[in-house]
């Protein structure tokens, strides 16, 4: 291994050093100090009562039927309709008849754009009805564009080619996961627009389909003509990729009537627990209130703003009052651009100092299994220990990332506050997301009771530490040697260590 050529005594030296090396890097973190176990410790009995009243209490399966009435009442929560407007009321008003007093409305203003009508048709080799959704700030077709289309599988395919003048894109792009196939959502349009296109269908971004399309907000560069742009459902994607693979020519029409209405004024909701010893202090979390026109949105972000209030609603009627201010924030306008999240940390990014930590569920409410967590590892130790209490619903485990959510990425990126988004069992949420199946059906009433719990406890524990969860390069000034370790993992980790080094150091003696 190491200096293999000297002598024995050297060799078992320079063998043993290696490894006190490798002991030692385990991360300092694997242990906490008795002072931080103690204020973790003083919360549990508090953690076993959040527990009890949601799973046993009448706050059982409140959450999902608060979520039923969000998103069956208000169904269409668009940016800029009276809808939404209409459920940040509601929300509001509710949270006060539970006397939360701190109920307050931050403005923002957005663009409001709305769908209108709109219909696809193939015209030739065969008639048949297409199902589409514009998207999010697309101009329409100023009655109907009839064209022959070209199919392409990437942006390269389409700079490639020289047939693409007068005719309407189609975008059948292989899946690649969320962030590298929703480029051709958000860019589709001028792409093609600058190739000469009249028009733009793209393949819904999603990875399983049932004719379902799938909408969300596009955007055009400066200085671009403008064309009507729309998704499609996967099936008639690949079929229109195999007529042309055919070298058969495809006319379609289509017809959609959106309207660009301007700037419109819509409000973030906040609400606060006010801490008893450092109000000045917060833990703020929460999901976007806003949805798209189809479906209910109950998923996405019904359910992340469902989790947030009902965390407060719990901590409030059981009485606890931690000492920082727990502070929710539905903010507005996600699907538009993220704008309520943007607005709100311009508004609060002075104060992030302040911020112990910031939560956002935007990634489903599906059966919890523990947070997502950008920070310090010392912070995520912490995380880890306080969400020890949950073991009896399977939902402690902390992942390193993945803590910076769609409204909470400028807290976590530019100002390092330690971020959180819920870990759950999402991997079908693209199956659902802005489609019309995001309903109430998607969701389940145990796994909302169970997501609670853990934003519940996760935000309570947190606000109630004597001291700001540390960030990058923070630790506490408190004991550096802990009562107990941290975590069986690093301690059997140490532990198999030790035993591989000694035997390995036999066999060099």
């Amino acid at each position: 291994m190491i200096g293999s050529k000297k002598k024995d005594g050297q060799k078992t030296q320079v063998f043993v050093t290696g490894w006190l090396v490798m002991l030692l890097a385990v991360p300092a973190y694997a242990w906490l100090s008795q002072e931080l176990l103690d204020q973790i410790d003083k919360n549990r009995a508090d953690v076993a009562k959040i527990k009890d009243i949601v799973l046993n209490g009448d706050q059982k399966h409140q959450a999902f039927d608060r979520l039923a009435i969000l998103g069956e009442k208000f169904t269409t929560r668009i940016c800029g309709s009276q809808e939404l407007e209409d459920s940040i009321d509601y929300i509001a008003e509710e949270m006060k008849k539970e006397n939360i007093a701190t109920v307050y409305f931050e403005n923002v203003t957005a663009l409001k754009w709305t769908r209108g009508k709109e219909f696809a048709e193939i015209l030739t080799p065969l008639r048949r009805p297409m199902s589409i959704m514009s998207l999010g700030s697309s101009v329409g077709t100023n009655g109907t564009l009839t064209a022959e289309i070209v199919v392409v599988k990437s942006f390269d395919e389409l700079k490639a080619r020289q047939d693409v003048a007068g005719k309407i894109v189609v975008y059948n792009q292989v899946w690649q996961g969320y962030g590298t196939s929703n480029e051709y959502r958000t860019r589709g349009a001028s792409e093609a627009s600058l190739k000469g296109a009249r028009g733009a269908l793209v393949r819904s971004i999603t990875d399983f389909s049932i004719y379902s399309p799938h909408t969300g907000q596009q955007d055009y560069y400066e200085n671009i003509t403008k064309i009507p742009v729309a998704c499609i459902t996967v099936e008639d994607a690949e079929m229109l990729q195999r007529y042309q693979d055919r070298n058969v020519s495809v006319t379609v029409s289509m017809t959609t009537e959106p309207v660009n209405h301007g700037e419109v004024i819509t409000r973030n909701l906040v609400a606060e627990i006010p801490g008893n010893v450092l109000p000045d202090e917060v833990v703020i979390f929460g999901g976007h209130i806003d949805a798209w026109d189809v479906g209910t949105g109950s998923m996405d972000d019904g359910g992340g703003v469902m989790i947030s209030w009902q965390a407060l609603s719990v901590i409030k009627k059981l009485g606890l009052i931690p000492k920082r201010t727990l502070r929710v924030v539905l903010w507005t306008c996600e699907e538009f651009g993220l704008v309520g999240g943007e607005a709100y940390y311009n508004a609060h990014k002075e104060a992030s100092d302040k911020v112990s930590l910031i939560m956002e569920s935007d990634h489903g409410v599906f059966n919890p299994y523990g947070l997502k967590f950008s920070g310090s590892g010392l912070a995520r130790a912490i995380m880890e220990e306080i969400l020890k209490d949950l073991n009896d619903i399977n939902t402690t485990r902390v992942l390193e990332g993945g803590g910076d959510s769609s409204d909470t990425g400028w807290w976590v990126d530019e100002k390092k506050v330690p971020g959180v988004e819920l870990y759950s069992g999402n991997e079908n949420y693209f199956y659902f997301h802005h489609s019309n199946g995001d309903t109430m059906t998607v969701l389940d009433k145990d796994q909302l009771d169970r997501a609670t719990i853990l934003w519940a406890t996760a935000a309570y524990a947190v606000a109630n530490l004597d001291g700001l969860l540390p960030r990058d390069g923070d630790y506490p000034t408190t004991s550096s040697v802990s009562a107990r370790p941290l975590s069986v993992p690093n301690a059997a980790t140490a532990a198999m260590a030790l035993l591989i080094a000694y035997q390995l150091m036999r066999r060099q003696q």
